[in-house]
């Protein structure tokens, strides 16, 4: 079997690096559950040359599998080792557009960006093959999107991204970001803002975008999407069609530092009753096939009851072992873990 090692990336959230090559480790243990052709074994953290990195030992990968591991979050470099010796292996990341698109924006309570890209992975890893994944076009929605990490990820991977967000300061901080940055870029796009309405009343404020990666593209009519709604995540299905996402991928709210729950008083600070509300409308909205990926604070709901809720809703939570093995801490009001489900076709 040929022995490999990864290079983890630096991070500059601290506490994050310290669970990196555990997390990384997990990750790739849930892509060998279905998306790679060779099996991968062994993965431990190993030091070379006094430099950490995560190694593992596969027989038989293929390009695509290598080109699965390129994408893994906390990656930073791939090597084969011959020995002592380490041989550098060509990464090919999916990413269309430079990653100024995930890492640019700075504000308080924003996802790490290498965990949002490892929520993505492990729930489109969860129900689709190499070629799916690697494929693009999958429709990605983040029904509590804030300032858009996810939906910008999805756009890196060639996918369509769509988010609802409640807070209009966030929304709007979006709209404006994406519109600049595909200007600044020189990227070939329209951008339409709107309002909502069902049944003549209004849900909410729409800011849309199309684009494309080249000039090519664009000739050939091959357009992205990114869009994100101004309304209460409760509404989600007043938005968007029912079945309409092939992954549905979010942060929940901590109930630390941010509202969790808007009434018609005040903000009020309730994970799990948003959650307990919420995952019924989300699960009506996602494709037979599909999956939901949930990120938590494990201090507000146990992960027992938040299954419960996705079962409830008719979707099937993973338990493999790889899938409970991502918890970690983020600071000392908060433990963070993550949970996939996927909806039976």
């Amino acid at each position: 079997m040929q022995q490999y090692a990864m290079l983890i990336a630096p991070s500059a959230n601290r506490v994050y690096a310290r669970n990196a090559g555990r997390m990384a480790a997990s990750e790739i243990a849930v892509l060998g559950l279905r998306a790679l052709d060779g099996a991968v074994e062994g993965l431990e953290e190993r030091v070379f040359g006094g430099v950490p990195y995560l190694g593992f030992r596969a027989e038989g990968l293929s390009g695509r599998d290598l080109r699965l591991l390129s994408n893994v979050s906390s990656l930073f470099a791939l090597f084969e080792v011959h020995g002592t010796m380490l041989e550098p292996i060509p990464v090919q990341r999916m990413d269309r557009y430079d990653d100024d698109l995930v890492s640019i924006l700075k504000y308080v309570g924003k996802t790490n960006e290498q965990f949002t890209k490892l929520l993505l992975n492990v729930t489109a890893a969860s129900v689709f093959d190499a070629e799916r994944i690697l494929g693009g076009g999958l429709r990605v929605l983040d029904p509590m999107c804030g300032r858009g990490t996810t939906l910008n990820q999805a756009a890196m991977y060639g996918y369509d991204g769509f988010g609802v967000e409640v807070d209009k300061r966030d929304f709007e901080a979006y709209g404006a970001f994406i519109q600049r940055w595909l200007k600044d870029k020189r990227l070939k796009h329209k951008a339409m803002t709107s309002r909502v309405k069902r049944d003549g009343k209004g849900v909410g404020q729409q800011t849309r975008v199309e684009f494309s990666a080249t000039k090519e593209l664009h000739r050939a009519g091959e357009a992205q999407v990114l869009e994100i709604v101004n309304a209460d995540t409760l509404r989600s299905g007043e938005v968007f069609r029912k079945r309409f996402f092939d992954l549905i991928v979010t942060d929940a709210p901590y109930g630390v530092q941010h509202a969790a729950v808007r009434d018609s008083r005040a903000l009020s600070r309730r994970p799990t009753e948003l959650l307990e509300a919420a995952i019924p409308v989300w699960a009506e909205l996602l494709r037979p096939g599909g999956a939901i990926g949930l990120s938590w604070n494990t201090y507000t709901t146990e992960r027992t009851a938040l299954a419960e809720m996705l079962e409830a809703s008719g979707l099937e939570v993973m338990d493999a072992a790889p899938y409970l093995d991502f918890e970690h801490r983020v600071d000392h009001a908060i433990n963070r873990d993550l949970i996939v489900a996927r909806l039976p076709r």
